[in-house]
């Protein structure tokens, strides 16, 4: 059961989709950017009907080419979305590694923390022991997006993660997270072989049998590639092989192939 306050969802036999949308202007991705509180609400109440459960926002572009901005300015942008969407019911999760952003969002009523830092940082491990709420770690090679170089291509790279995650859970739960969401990683840019790096991302995908048996839900980021095929690709493995939840750029097509495997909510 993964707990989100109020609501409550059952694991297992359920894929739950989780859309994104960005309130950044630098975001790559501009079919899921919202210029305004009523874009965001607009596009919010589409996923909605397309059948996605969850959705993350993000202020701050993740890709290492974009401009690291104050967070004070990223507060800006997502709490009034925040509000707004919880003020309608969507379940929000705010996408952040900066600690005072997520505790912002979380007073504005989002239910999960999307740390992109892997929840390595002291302070945000404060900020979300005492907010009580899901955090996702998510698999990261350097402290934050920003802070990436060159991908480590390996062929046993489901595994490696599993057993950084296996170390990271425990010692999360000396400092009193216990509500831990998984993330490998694989959405994330890095610098390096860009097509050795896409056939690595499947292999972690068909191999989430390690990372799964950690006993905590697993989100599995769906990639954007240049080829939509690719996109359809992964989802359709990650559904297969049972994620608990995909954040996908592309919901009604994720909603779709949820349905089609049998695991829609």
């Amino acid at each position: 059961m993964l707990d989100l306050g109020a609501t409550k969802l059952p694991l297992g036999e359920v894929t739950y989709v989780m859309g994104v949308i960005n309130v950044s202007p630098d975001s790559r991705n501009v079919h899921t950017v919202a210029r305004s509180v009523d874009e965001a609400m607009l596009m919010a109440d589409r996923y909605r009907g397309w059948g996605a459960t969850l959705i993350d926002l993000g202020g701050q572009s993740s890709h290492f080419d974009n401009p690291t901005i104050d967070s004070v300015d990223e507060i800006s942008r997502v709490v009034p979305v925040v509000e707004a969407l919880v003020a309608e019911g969507h379940l929000v999760s705010i996408d952040t590694w900066k600690p005072d952003v997520a505790g912002a969002a979380v007073e504005a009523g989002a239910v999960i923390v999307n740390d992109t830092g892997g929840l390595a940082d002291e302070e945000m491990r404060e900020a979300v022991a005492a907010a009580g709420v899901a955090a996702v770690a998510v698999y990261v090679e350097g402290d934050n997006p920003h802070g990436v170089g060159e991908v480590e291509i390996r062929d046993d790279k489901a595994e490696m993660t599993a057993h950084r995650f296996r170390g990271l859970v425990d010692d999360l739960g000396r400092n009193g997270i216990e509500n831990v969401i998984i993330d490998p990683g694989i959405a994330l840019n890095y610098r390096g072989d860009y097509e050795a790096y896409t056939r690595m991302q499947l292999q972690v995908i068909a191999g989430l049998a390690p990372i799964k048996a950690l006993g905590r839900p697993v989100l599995v980021p769906i990639p954007r590639k240049r080829d939509f095929h690719r996109v359809v690709a992964y989802i359709s493995l990650a559904v297969e092989h049972e994620a608990d939840i995909i954040r996908a750029h592309d919901v009604a097509v994720a909603c779709d192939i949820v349905r089609l495997f049998g695991r829609g909510g």
